[in-house]
């Protein structure tokens, strides 16, 4: 199954890199469910806008992750004309799929985009197999449910052959998503525009008919859902067809990203049989560490509700996590480079051409140039050190040298120049190699 994680910022898209995603979704600067997510535009400068998504499609591919676009706002006819020249440098840095609601706008890319998969968001509410049979024959390739369903349902919308990609951690709606307009007509900001202003999570007074308080003194959080936890039903899913699961965060940090996904992706690794009681409570206590609204729930799984799934008291004050949980995702996670580590070979032989070969360290792809014919050098032959610094500086790069290798002859000479350029040109060979293994392995890169 795929793990698929949140990315508000690039930097949650490396936290979810680092921590073990097969993809990510994130939001251009327009038309995200997220809008006040760093990724979209609103409060950012107009020069910085786009910026974390194209750098993120970047990094993630190169490290064979999947980047999902949210366009998951329902649409005004007039942004419709507009769409495709927002898309398109997406499309061209080869995002993987379009993340979207509107059913409009899903018929529109799927006319002027047809080689990018379409997902269907949940904040369309897909409630069952007659809907989603329905949107499979318009386009889509996979469904994202409403947060609402049993495993009895999502097998029933597995079984019409549609991918299916489902919540497994994080925060829930009340309402079905998509289909609450609390936010809006409260305060004016849309949930299917993407500024909810999460109205459910304010204290209310319940009344009877004849307006007596129901409930107990403390119990005001009535509509304040305890946040989804699935960790211990993950083999469930499977079984359900599930063939993506989805962890909420957008407007998290990248701390809770790494911590989150680093600890699904351990428990998605391990065999059934591998299960240690001891380890799984531990990790069920981090995750409360890392973010705890005041309990959890394995949601609507088993087809049941009710009031175990609502907060109903104020939470206690905002706690600091444990400093010890905070330090190992920061260690694990945060504070790595991040780059791919790569095996250098360079060959300087009088009369043959210069030869750079870079291999991934982990046994993946391989690339070697070369360039032009070595020379018997006149007063200032070529150095081990020239070599080494022309020929193996990957600082700027997502390449990191874990072994180096130099094959020179002496009294040589090429120029530094012809050396930096070969340099850039292996980097730009590994890079597509990369993302042409990606291709083959169902990517759309």
């Amino acid at each position: 199954m795929e793990l698929l994680a949140p990315a508000g910022s690039f930097e949650a898209a490396k936290a979810a890199v680092n921590a073990g995603a097969d993809a990510i979704y994130m939001g251009g600067p327009l038309f995200s469910a997220r809008a006040y997510a760093k990724s979209s535009a609103d409060g950012m400068e107009k020069e910085e806008a786009e910026t974390p998504l194209m750098k993120a499609l970047s990094y993630c591919h190169l490290h064979r992750v999947k980047v999902y676009m949210t366009v998951n706002t329902l649409m005004k006819e007039k942004e419709l004309s507009g769409i495709e020249e927002y898309l398109r440098p997406y499309v061209e840095q080869g995002i993987d799929a379009f993340i979207v609601q509107d059913p409009g706008l899903m018929a529109h890319l799927k006319k002027v985009f047809p080689e990018v998969p379409l997902h269907v968001s949940t904040q369309a509410a897909v409630t069952g197999p007659r809907y989603a049979g329905r949107l499979k024959e318009l386009g889509a390739v996979r469904v994202v449910p409403a947060r609402e369903l049993s495993l009895k349902e999502l097998r029933a919308i597995a079984d019409t052959g549609i991918e299916v990609e489902a919540f497994i951690h994080g925060a829930l709606c009340y309402s079905y998503s998509g289909q609450c307009l609390m936010s809006s007509m409260i305060g004016g900001r849309s949930g299917n525009r993407g500024r909810c202003a999460g109205p459910c999570r304010l204290p209310y007074e319940v009344l009877d008919e004849n307006r007596r308080p129901i409930g107990g003194e403390d119990e005001n959080y009535v509509l304040s859902m305890k946040d989804l936890n699935t960790l211990g039903r993950l083999s469930e899913l499977e079984e359900a067809g599930v063939c993506s699961l989805k962890i909420e965060g957008r407007m998290k940090s990248p701390l809770y990203v790494a911590g989150v996904t680093g600890i699904y992706r351990k428990w998605l690794d391990k065999a059934p049989a591998d299960r240690d009681e001891a380890e799984f409570a531990e990790d069920m206590r981090r995750l409360g560490e890392i973010f705890d609204r005041g309990g959890t729930t394995d949601g609507y799984l088993d087809g049941k509700n009710g009031r175990d799934m609502v907060q109903l008291t104020e939470k206690e004050e905002l706690r600091v996590p444990d400093a010890k949980v905070v330090e190992e995702i920061t260690e694990k996670y945060l504070d790595i480079s991040g780059k791919i580590p790569v095996r250098v070979k360079a060959v300087l032989r009088k009369g043959s051409p210069v030869s750079l070969t870079i291999s991934e360290a982990g046994g993946g792809e391989c690339v070697t140039v070369r360039g032009q014919e070595v020379q018997q050098a006149g007063n200032r032959p070529v150095t081990e050190d020239v070599i080494r610094e022309k020929l193996f500086g990957f600082g700027t790069t997502e390449l990191e040298p874990v072994e180096e290798t130099i094959e020179a002859e002496e009294d040589i000479f090429v120029p530094s120049g012809e050396l930096k350029a070969l340099r850039r040109q292996a980097v730009e060979e590994l890079y597509e190699a990369i993302r042409k293994s990606l291709r083959g392995n169902g990517g759309t890169v």
